[in-house]
Parts: C-alpha cells; structure tokens; sequence
C-alpha cells in the first residue's frame, strides 16, 4: 500500500512516523517554499506537482492508494487541487488538520481576512506580525509608517518599511521569550491566523499576559465533501481501515 502525505506540519512528519512503523510505503510531499525544512521519514519529494492536472497524473502513475492532506490550515490552493484530482482519480482522501485555537480571553478581534487583519491592525502603535512571509505584501500599505515587527523563518528579497523590523526565528517558542521579545518591541497589537497547535500558541498567552490585542485570521472553509480528522492517530486508524471504509 502507498500512501502520498501533503505535508510540510508537525502532524504530517509524525505521521510518515507512524505509517513507517506499520509498514505502510510513505511519500511525504513538501511544497519547498522554506529554505532547509524539517524532512519526514520515509520518502521524500519536493516541489509542486503542476495543479490539479499534475497532480491527477502521480496518482495514476505512482500507485498511490490514499492520499492524507496534511498542509497548513491555510494552505487553500493544494487542499483543493488535492480534493479535485482524487475525486478524478477515484483515489481516497482525508484531511488532517489540527483544531484552531481557543479564544480564553474573550477579546480576541477574529476577522475574515488578512487585508481585514491589515485594516484593524492600523489602529495600534507597536504591531507584531506573525502571518508568515506569503501575506506580508498585504501589510505593508495600511501599516507601512507603523512601528512594526515581523517574524518569519527565511530571509526575503526586497526592503521593508523603514519603521519595520525583521525577525528570523523558527517555532517551537516558549511564553518568556514571546513575553520579553513583545515587551522589548512595545507591542500592543499581535496579528496572526488560526494556525492552531502548541508549536506557536505561546505569543497568545503572552499577548494576554500584556494586555495586548489579538487580531486572530479565521480559516479559510476547506473543500467540500473531503473528510477531515484532527489528530494524527485518527489519521492512522484511516488508512489502517479496508479501503471500502475509507471511501
């Protein structure tokens, strides 16, 4: 049996781990957008496959059995292509995605967006900007005379606003060093999407910790008709079931 993981998140490396060790045959693809990533076990490819067409072509010519889409929460153009070329291929699907995050403080601003996000974040002073380096561009004209500090983990081309500062840093983080580096920043405003999970959830504590204000991105709705699951060993009992049950 071989099984294709869209991976490229924590779920997705544990699960290449436990599909190993029940002797499924793993190939885990990276979408290659992050300099040095953290690789799986099993097999490894890297890159895209050409759109739903490409895509619908390696599963014929792979003898892929079930696929398991385990991308980022927003990562909305492979999730679709994924639910598309399966269905055409008539090869099974499930999505694994990890729970959002839950609001504990009451004071979250969730909006739609990030040009949403862009907007509401305007109204702060100090702004820490946590959307990864593929929104940025939606940032720089509502907050480009802002005190602002963005976190991302690879180097990009090009200059930032002058009242910008870039900072190169890859999670797990911990509360006291979210803590400091807000304090140190002056940050009263955290932008971020719902990305969910433990790797990154320490800014939030630390942002109620200083009374500052979440600006939280809502996530995109996935394809329809795709069953998701949200921890990795559902995704396991998955493709451990007959083939007819995952249909």
């Amino acid at each position: 049996m071989t099984v294709l993981v869209l991976g490229g998140t924590g779920e997705a490396r544990a699960l290449a781990q436990l599909l190993c060790d029940n002797e499924v045959d793993v190939v885990s693809s990276l979408a290659g957008r992050v300099r040095n990533p953290r690789l799986p076990v099993g097999a490894v490819r890297i890159g895209g496959f050409g759109g739903v067409a490409g895509l619908h072509v390696y599963l014929r010519t792979h003898g892929v059995d079930a696929v398991v889409d385990a991308t980022h929460p927003f990562a909305e153009g492979i999730s679709a292509n994924a639910a598309e070329a399966c269905r055409a291929a008539r090869i099974p699907l499930v999505r694994l995605q990890r729970p959002g995050w839950t609001d504990n403080t009451g004071g979250w601003i969730r909006v739609a967006c990030h040009d949403e996000a862009a907007r509401v974040a305007a109204g702060g002073s100090g702004v820490f900007l946590t959307t990864g380096r593929q929104t940025l561009d939606r940032f720089v004209e509502p907050l480009g005379k802002h005190r602002v500090v963005v976190r991302i983990v690879d180097p990009l081309d090009g200059e930032f606003p002058p009242g910008w500062t870039v900072v190169h840093a890859r999670g797990p983080y911990t509360f006291d060093s979210e803590r400091t580096l807000m304090r140190e920043y002056d940050v009263d405003t955290l932008v971020t999407k719902d990305s969910g999970g433990d790797l990154t959830r320490a800014k939030l504590d630390a942002a109620a910790d200083l009374g500052a204000r979440v600006i939280m991105v809502n996530r995109p709705v996935g394809p329809p008709g795709v069953r998701t699951v949200a921890t990795v060993g559902d995704a396991v009992a998955w493709v451990l079931e007959p083939a007819v049950s995952r249909i």
